[in-house]
């Protein structure tokens, strides 16, 4: 009997990933095929986001990576709805037994206690402070960030104990919390970087496809610098043959939204990646995807990544010097700092036990039923 496997993978609207790959962790790889006897259907194009309770005990990730310039981070959520086909955060969800593919951003998981996680950790007597980076290895606001404002709580604890953040995103959900951020940066205690891939609006939608669109990131930048917030633009990632031209464009537009400094990060296929970015690219732009592959291997000594310290984030070779040498060149004819972040006070620190019972923040400690969830 002829088996037929169904290797091409389904165009999804408002999604990133063409498919579910097999994690590298899994020791069966799933593949549909048809026996003949129609017992094979063609998948659902649609795919619903569901979420759950995340059951971890801290909050605060450790790092001791020379490429980063903050050693600890706060995600409020596993798994990212916005869908970006190139984030370098899929692979971290095969570690929970899902996909890098649609999983990642249709099956989330949520730090509902993550407040009450944060008080713990910066009561504790060996707390040093330093700031802390929120959103660095999935959206802090994320669509589902307006419902269960996670990430809001996390910033009334840290106003309140006067403890200095960096905030990265590229949604205008943001903008809700002004209010806090503003109070923050009186104290010089915040830094928020928008990140701004591309001004195409199609490659965007493509890129990143439930986003905030571009042209309304700069909207978003413009009214955190006019609340006095400091602001830096990252134009990341950069992809070799794709939205490498617009590199000028982007910053140009950042600074004129208030941006006072921008950093760019080279492309990274990471696992799970080097499989997902090609089929994207095969989906959206086939007569480009094997100039764009041939081109991101010129700047990973011909992988399609390289993990290395020091180079992982700019690339090494003569393209790679190419794009480093326009960006801080389109950085200078703007004004802008390259890659500097802002000196936040830690010095204003105050642990929460110290904390008056006025200033305590409020907390979610009241999770509701599980019914209430939508459970995976």
């Amino acid at each position: 009997m002829n088996l037929k496997i169904h290797e091409k993978p389904l165009l999804r609207r408002g999604r990133g990933a063409a498919s579910n790959v097999t994690g590298r962790f899994e020791s069966l790889r799933h593949q549909d095929i048809d026996d003949g006897w129609s017992s094979y259907t063609e998948p659902d194009t649609a795919v619903t986001t569901q979420w759950c309770d995340d059951s971890n005990r801290t909050i605060i990730t450790r790092n001791q990576s020379p490429d980063i310039h903050f050693d600890r981070s706060i995600n409020p959520y596993r798994g990212c709805e916005h869908g970006c086909i190139y984030c370098f955060a899929r692979p971290s969800h095969t570690y929970l037994g899902h996909s890098a593919g649609l999983d990642f951003e249709t099956r989330l998981y949520a730090k509902r206690g993550a407040a009450d996680l944060l008080k713990a950790e910066l009561a504790k007597r060996n707390y040093r402070c330093e700031p802390i980076a929120i959103g660095v290895n999935t959206d802090a606001y994320q669509p589902l960030e307006k419902k269960l404002q996670i990430t809001r709580t996390v910033l009334q604890v840290l106003l309140a104990t006067n403890h200095p953040a960096y905030l990265i995103t590229k949604s205008s959900l943001i903008e809700r919390d002004i209010d806090l951020l503003s109070s923050m940066a009186e104290k010089n205690l915040v830094s928020v970087c928008i990140t701004i891939t591309t001004l195409d609006r199609k490659l965007a939608r493509n890129l990143e496809p439930r986003a905030t669109t571009p042209h309304r990131r700069l909207k978003t930048l413009k009214r955190l610098s006019d609340a006095g917030i400091p602001t830096r633009v990252s134009v990341s990632p950069v992809i070799p043959a794709l939205n490498e031209e617009e590199m000028d464009t982007i910053v140009a537009a950042a600074a004129d939204a208030g941006a006072q400094a921008a950093y760019a990060i080279v492309l990274r296929l990471p696992h799970e990646l080097q499989q997902l970015f090609p089929q994207w690219l095969e989906q959206h732009y086939p007569l480009r995807a094997a100039r764009i592959m041939k081109a991101i291997r010129s700047v990973r000594e011909n992988k399609l990544n390289n993990a290395d310290f020091g180079s992982r984030m700019i690339g090494s070779g003569p393209r790679a010097d190419i794009i480093k040498q326009r960006f801080e060149l389109a950085c200078r004819r703007c004004g802008l700092s390259v890659g500097r972040d802002f000196e936040l006070d830690c010095s204003k620190f105050t642990p929460p036990d110290q904390m008056p019972p006025s200033q305590t923040p409020p907390c979610q400690k009241n999770y509701g039923k599980s019914g209430q969830l939508s459970l995976l």
